[in-house]
């Protein structure tokens, strides 16, 4: 049995379809990911281009089995009760294959783009979930909180389910804190290798008697190709770079965990020469430590060491090497 096929034995993953793939792609890649036995999810990121709804009610028309999964979904651009119509709609077409992934965002995203005020992120997801809850169970629901109030909600059909899993994107403590008392899972992006193995003992003790049932993802940027892996860790270190550079939440966690002189050179030389310049600036210790990106045997390696820190759903960010079928062809094989 050769290593790739040891691993997916043993592990299950999820794919992120993000925006460096086209809708036909990202329709395409989903068919492919849901014939696979292994693949437990699919997710769809949004920022400031695809929405992840509508492009998870097409991907639900094309598959049969996978979790379809918003990763993430900003607590600013939506009221509660309109995630709650969307996630309840989206398990009506999917089969109750919906899991709503939540997350604060950033102050430039919230107030530049969506021109709403960016304050107390944490009080407001805690009443968000609250809202939420209520909302998708089919029953009446009145609720009054500082941030959201709601008055005799209740949906117009019948909820397939009354429980959809939501998952928490955190980064710091207290939203970590928040993610293990409220939410079936939380949803990490960026975190040292070594960070990780301190960490997730952490969320296990918090989440208590509910550990078995709840989920650690973690999405890591990955590029796969056997023919050209010096070419895929240069995809991986140009996504991560571009992250460090422009993801100011990012840079300043990892900054504080070990990477601020290499944080510091990055996005420097992002500022002045752009992205391929910032690859150049990302040391081999930092990409092992964060993505998942070379060769075959070295991508399963690497996601084998995650797992070992105890990540129980890596999601794995689709950054094709070729184009984007071939790559992520590459992908699903390895895995």
């Amino acid at each position: 049995m050769t290593d790739a096929a040891a691993l997916t034995t043993t592990i299950k993953v999820g794919y992120s379809l993000g925006p460096l793939l086209s809708a036909q792609e990202v329709i395409r890649c989903a068919q492919l990911a849901d014939s696979q036995d292994n693949v437990d999810s699919v997710w769809v990121p949004e920022s400031w281009g695809r929405e992840s709804f509508s492009t998870l009610g097409a991907i639900a028309q094309v598959t049969s089995r996978v979790r379809l999964g918003t990763s993430i979904i900003s607590i600013f651009a939506r009221t509660p009760a309109t995630v709650a119509m969307g996630a309840t709609t989206l398990d009506a077409l999917s089969g109750n294959r919906t899991v709503v992934g939540l997350g604060a965002s950033t102050p430039a995203i919230v107030e530049g783009w969506h021109g709403a005020r960016f304050d107390s992120p944490l009080e407001r997801m805690r009443e968000y979930i609250e809202c939420i809850r209520l909302q998708t169970s089919g029953e009446k629901a009145s609720y009054s909180g500082r941030f959201y109030r709601i008055r005799d909600f209740k949906l117009l059909n019948k909820p397939p389910r009354t429980h959809i899993p939501i998952f928490v994107a955190a980064v710091n403590k207290r939203m970590l804190s928040l993610a293990a008392e409220l939410a079936d899972g939380v949803l990490l992006y960026l975190r040292p290798l070594e960070e990780l193995k301190w960490m997730v003992p952490g969320i296990r003790q918090a989440v208590g008697g509910n550990g078995e049932r709840f989920e650690i993802a973690l999405s890591l940027i990955c590029a796969v190709s056997d023919s050209e892996p010096d070419k895929a860790r240069e995809r991986a270190a140009k996504t991560l770079a571009f992250y460090i550079s422009v993801g100011k939440f990012y840079s300043r966690f990892l900054a504080e965990n070990g990477y601020a002189d290499e944080v510091a050179r990055i996005t420097e030389e992002y500022r002045a020469r752009g992205g391929d310049a910032a690859a150049k600036k990302v040391p081999d210790a930092m990409l092992d430590s964060l993505v998942v990106a070379g060769s075959k045997k070295d991508c399963v390696s690497a996601l084998d060491r995650f797992r070992r820190a105890g990540v129980t759903l890596p999601i794995l960010q689709v950054n094709p090497v070729a184009d984007a079928e071939s790559s992520f062809r590459e992908m699903l094989s390895t895995f």
